[in-house]
Parts: structure tokens; sequence; C-alpha cells
């Protein structure tokens, strides 16, 4: 039984190494996972790996789960040009001390495209017959905290069907991880595709992209004069490989890896701020790529109440045109126990300040209680009551 079991075992290990061997490498395999949904993160120039509690990027921040209180439902809208729209819907569930699961479901695609075939006259009018072109996406992610809650660490798998003039499939398997440094500074990590991003097509081609890593940092401070806090968020362009940055948007050459051109690296990276005022109301800004102010974004937010959020974002481009986007998180759990408390768990290092603070207050209104030393001398010669230390 245990020779079936290894020949049986090296069999498949042949058979998976002679796979990649006939796959082709390519830039972009499953390019449609890497699009934004969420309007909040695409406002901040797409800095998705740094901002937390955006449900709608759960394809790249898996992380984000690690502290989930509450069930959340989010859907997202945009229209590209040409009829081209992206649909994007995402839950997420508490598993208590065990993290959080998330699902998500999206597709990128147009219909009602014109189809004539080759030697056919052209129709007139409308009576001609029509195609439909596009990628379905289903993710599934799972995310848990460690190390006395400054570590956030998530999992998720991406599995694609392309629906084009011959079908395909494709798979891919993502891993992030945010460690805070301090209650308001956190760095992020993303890595994309450790398993590799790998599709195959109807005909028998076989393509993958190697593996990609990102980092991310989002700095927080309350600015109580203004009644809300201030957020920056940066994400870096991909570190190991030159992606789709062999040219940049207006087609000049750029350099590529982080240690062949730092400077061109650290511009093709995303950055973005937002101010989240106490009642509701955020105003975000950002830039797709440093180096090209043409890729500004902006946009805004509100939370309704503490069950129902809206968030819109408007992304400039150079050369196309340009995009809104509109998304909706909604939590079930909230509707219905809205006694419930919606803020997320505090970690131990917020806790600690938290203590902390309390501390100092006490220790501030005990300071003014306690009487001076005249005042402590003239209670005791008057035979009074007087005070100890």
């Amino acid at each position: 039984m245990f020779r079936r079991m290894v020949k049986s075992l090296s069999i498949l290990l042949a058979f998976a190494a002679w796979q990649a061997w006939a796959m082709d490498r390519v830039v972009g395999a499953n390019a449609s996972l890497d699009i934004h949904a969420g309007a909040r993160s695409a406002s901040l120039g797409g800095a998705s790996l740094a901002v937390d509690h955006d449900l709608l990027e759960l394809t790249s921040n898996p992380q984000q789960l690690a502290n989930v209180e509450n069930s959340w439902v989010a859907f997202s809208h945009v229209a590209y040009y040409e009829d081209t729209r992206y649909d994007y819907g995402a839950v997420q569930f508490p598993l208590g001390e065990l993290g959080g699961l998330g699902i998500a479901f999206s597709r990128f695609g147009a219909d009602d495209i014109p189809w004539i075939a080759e030697g056919d006259p052209l129709p007139e009018g409308s009576d001609y017959r029509t195609l439909s072109i596009a990628d379905y996406v289903f993710t599934l992610a799972w995310g848990r905290r460690f190390l006395d809650d400054r570590l956030d660490v998530g999992v998720s798998f991406h599995g694609l069907y392309r629906e084009l003039d011959q079908t395909g499939w494709g798979f891919r398997g993502d891993i992030g991880a945010n460690y805070h440094v301090h209650p308001q500074f956190t760095v992020s990590t993303f890595l994309k595709g450790w398993t590799s991003s790998a599709t195959t097509w109807e005909e028998g081609t076989f393509e993958y992209s190697s593996p990609e890593w990102y980092l991310a940092l989002h700095f927080e401070q309350p600015i109580s004069y203004f009644y809300g806090k201030l957020g920056a968020y940066w994400q870096s362009a991909g570190i190991l490989h030159r992606e789709n940055r062999d040219e940049d948007w207006d087609g000049e050459p750029r350099g590529g890896r982080f240690w062949e051109h730092p400077g061109d690296w650290f511009g093709g990276g995303r950055a973005g701020v937002e101010f989240a005022f106490d009642f509701g109301l955020s105003l975000r800004a950002g830039l797709a790529s440093l180096s090209e102010m043409e890729s500004w974004t902006a946009g805004a937010g509100i939370a309704l109440s503490n069950w129902l959020r809206v968030d819109y974002a408007f992304e400039s481009h150079p050369t196309l045109s340009a995009v809104h986007r509109v998304s909706l998180e909604f939590s079930p759990g909230l509707f219905l126990f809205p006694k419930k408390k919606s803020e997320p768990k505090p970690s131990a290092m917020q806790s600690q300040a938290m203590e902390k603070s309390e501390e100092a207050e006490e220790k501030s209104a005990v300071s003014e209680m306690e009487p001076t030393s005249e005042e402590t001398l003239d209670e005791d010669s008057s035979g009074g009551i007087y005070w100890e230390e």
C-alpha cells in the first residue's frame, strides 16, 4: 500500500512539473483579480493594502478579516468606457477567537457586442447578432490575529472563469499581514500569487504569472480641533518583478525592480489621505501613481448609521475616460441588534494606551483633591482632621 502511494505521488509530481514546464510565463495572468472594487480604496489612489475595514477589497486585503466583530455585506458597481462594467459583492462572518471568514463574487465584462461573421454583409440598423465577454471570480478568504493582537494574518484563494472567444479557467492564492507597530501606525505586506497565478485555455494553452510582493504603510492621527482623525496611506509597486511598469501612462520608458531603479519603483507606488469626521463624513484624495499627477483620485463616504455606509470615488486618467465608482456596505447583525457596538475590538496596544490614559486622569484628579503642605499644617495645628500620604 505504501509503495502504491509513493508511486502515485511521484506520478502526480511529475505531471505537475510537466505542466509547469509547458506553461507560458506572462504578465498579468488573471488580471481581473487586480481590479479595485471598493470606492473607499479607489479614492485613496488604490492603496487598498494599507486600508483596513474595506470589505470590497477582500481580493487584495484578506488580513482585514482578522478583527471581525459583526457580519457585513458589501456591493460595488463600476461603469467603465465602452459599456464595460464591473460588479462586486462580498460578505464577512465573525468566527470568534478563530478570526473571520469572507466570501466574494465578481463579474467584469461587456454585453451586447455586435458579432458579424467574416464575409457577411454589414447589417442595417440593429439587425445583428450579439455576444458577451466576461470574467467571473469567486474568492474565499480567512483572517486571524496573533502575537497579542499585534499581528493580523489573512489567506485567500481565487477561482476565475473566463468567457471570451474561448473559455478559460484561472486560479491564484494570496497571503497578507498587518503588524501594528503602534496604535496609530501599521505596516502591511502582501504576497500576491504565492501559488503562482495560472490560467488554462480551451485550446490547451497554459499561462502563469510569478508571485509578486508589496509593502504598505498606514498612519492615523486624531485631530480634536476639527472633530475627526487624519489617515495617510501608502502602497508600494511590486518589489520582485516589472509587472506592467516597463512604460508609464504616457508611454515613456521606465525602470523596473526596486534594486535596479529605486526612484522609479517609488514613483510607481500609490498614496492617499483621508479625513474622517466624528459625525460620519469622510473626505478622501490620492494618486494611483506617485509619478503621474494625472492619476489623481478623490471621493467621499458617509456612515448613515452604524449599520449602513455609502462611498463614492472619482478616478481620472490621462488618456482614457474618468471612472465613477459607488459602493454600499450593510450590516444585518447591527441592523437587527442596534445596541451592539459597531466599533472594532481594540488591540492589546490600544487597550494599554487607554488604560494608561485613564490612570493618568485618575492621578490628575487625586492630585487636585490633595491639599498643599500649608493647608496640612493649618489643619494639623488646629487639631482638626489632617491628611496622610
